[in-house]
């Protein structure tokens, strides 16, 4: 029995099947990397970005999926496929450019709908309405990088926005009908367990549609990689994350879809925490702990459907 209304669950509902994600690295940066903002990034973001591993480095956005779809259809037997604008700020260039990115990515064979990834402060209005576009005609979700509510935090992380600018981005997606899953992590420096769990209920508060929950992850060339070696950032152990997220659950309403409960960064580049590579491992143990406790997402506070 599923405790929590997972993504791939979504999907099934949406699509009668298993739908797979296919990660496009289209050139994008960040304007906390360009000097638009800052120049250094978040202090967790290495220089290649999310999700930019076993991309076809290089290819245009149509040969890359291709690559893709390749790997997955031998190793899933998938049929259908999301187009998924992970790496960087996938909304940051003119509108035009951003047009000719996300219709090369739907014009590839069997790909069903988008998912763009991006920051609050790379949304102007020209931007939401393109993207409105999107969400009117085909299955789209915007993924936007919150990852702290708290404003000390997102000062302290090197994020280079404030709570106020995702309001104002999240406000501006609901006008318009786009659908807008938050990215949140655990463990960040300075948050105490009290304000990571007040993190579900500033979701629910905000009406978001779902949410990626991401663990601290320590990577090769960061900022956070400095910190860490000087010993001034603890790291959740895998038995303290599971039961955090669990307890995350319990508080987050049922009705936002979970995208993701835990994340494996790349082998090669990942300093700490090392338990989580075995990210199969961890689900399951969420899984184990959800059934022990006999709860589910939303049961600690009792939330029902949203009218």
């Amino acid at each position: 029995m599923q405790r929590y209304n997972s993504f791939s669950e979504e999907l099934k509902r949406v699509f009668g099947c298993k739908v797979q994600r296919l990660s496009v690295d289209a050139g994008f940066t960040c304007p906390n990397r360009d000097g638009s903002v800052a120049t250094g990034g978040c202090i967790f973001c290495g220089g290649r970005g999310s999700g930019s591993y076993g991309i076809l480095e290089g290819a245009a956005v149509a040969a890359q999926m291709a690559h893709s779809k390749e790997v997955m259809v031998r190793k899933y037997k998938a049929t259908s496929f999301l187009a998924y604008f992970q790496s960087f700020s996938n909304t940051y260039a003119p509108v035009e450019k951003l047009r000719q990115l996300y219709d090369e990515a739907l014009s590839v064979p069997d790909v069903v709908g988008l998912i763009v990834g991006t920051r609050p402060d790379c949304l102007p209005e020209e931007t939401l309405d393109l993207l409105q576009g999107y969400a009117e005609r085909s299955y789209f979700w915007l993924e936007l990088g919150l990852q702290s509510h708290l404003d000390r935090t997102l000062a302290a992380i090197g994020r280079g926005h404030d709570l106020a600018s995702f309001n104002r981005a999240l406000a501006g997606c609901q006008k318009r009908g786009i659908r807008v899953c938050a990215h949140v992590i655990l463990g960040l420096p300075g948050e105490s367990r009290e304000e990571m769990l007040a993190g579900a209920e500033f979701l629910n508060a905000a009406g978001v549609d779902g949410v990626k929950l991401h663990l601290l992850h320590v990577m090769r060339g960061t900022r956070l990689a400095e910190e860490y070696q000087a010993g001034r950032v603890p790291m959740l152990d895998r038995d303290g994350y599971v039961g955090l997220v669990c307890d995350f659950l319990e508080r987050l309403d049922p009705n936002i879809v979970v995208h993701r409960l835990t994340g494996d960064g790349n082998r090669a580049d990942l300093i700490a925490p090392l338990w989580s590579l075995k990210k199969f491992e961890v689900l399951n143990c969420i899984d184990h702990e959800l059934e022990r406790r006999g709860t589910r997402q939303g049961q600690k506070q009792g939330l029902g459907t949203r009218d």
